[in-house]
């Protein structure tokens, strides 16, 4: 009894906190599409969320972190597509599963978050750089994992340039879906082209990665 009257609180606190996070962060999206992010303050984030400027703070050490609230599940997300391969399955033809399943989901991580937010990255230097940042952090990721699927030092040549080429597929397929989002299309629409493109980038890595890292 007394463990179970000490763990809810723990719970309910737990629950508050994540609560708080996406209030700061839904209202931070919210002024930095109205404002643009530059132009945006910690204290206007603050003030609009109804908490002090040091909780904002506490929850996001820096400012674009507000922005980019998913960043660990995108920096992760191929290593641990790969690191979960099904028997049989080769890096590249578990990355391409799982990106097609992205691409019919219309995942927001995968690109598809709308005109309002792609704009937002379009606009500021800032948030482009770290997106690039992101991207080359996904990149170490995965070939770290090729490293240990292969039994390969993670700084072999060999690891590093299937991650290279694998990371440059899926930055050259999220840069489209931003494009054809500015552009004005739907995601519904931008999910058909990509399904046909995707095919085609995916199949121009196959004569080098077909059998490479396969589980």
């Amino acid at each position: 009894m007394g463990t179970q009257m000490s763990a809810e609180p723990a719970g309910l606190r737990e629950i508050k906190k994540r609560e708080t996070r996406r209030l700061i962060s839904d209202q931070a999206t919210r002024l930095f599409i109205e404002q643009g992010f530059e132009r945006t303050t910690i204290a206007e984030i603050a003030e609009a969320a109804r908490v002090a400027k040091k909780t904002v703070t506490n929850y996001f050490a820096r400012k674009e972190d507000l922005a980019l609230d998913h960043q660990e599940e995108f920096t992760a997300g191929l290593a641990r597509t790969v690191a979960g391969r099904a028997e049989g399955e080769s890096a590249l033809a578990a990355l391409r599963r799982a990106f097609l399943a992205s691409v019919t989901a219309q995942d927001p991580v995968a690109g598809f978050a709308g005109p309002e937010f792609a704009r937002m990255i379009a606009d500021s230097p800032t948030l482009s750089t770290c997106l690039r940042g992101l991207h080359d952090r996904r990149e170490d990721a995965l070939a770290c994992v090729l490293a240990e699927a292969t039994g390969t030092p993670a700084d072999d040549i060999t690891p590093c340039t299937a991650a290279a080429l694998l990371g440059g597929v899926h930055r050259v397929l999220f840069r489209r879906i931003q494009e054809l989002t500015l552009a004005g299309s739907g995601n519904p629409e931008i999910a058909a082209v990509l399904a046909e493109e995707a095919a085609v980038a995916f199949d121009l890595l196959e004569p080098a990665l077909a059998g490479y890292a396969t589980a």
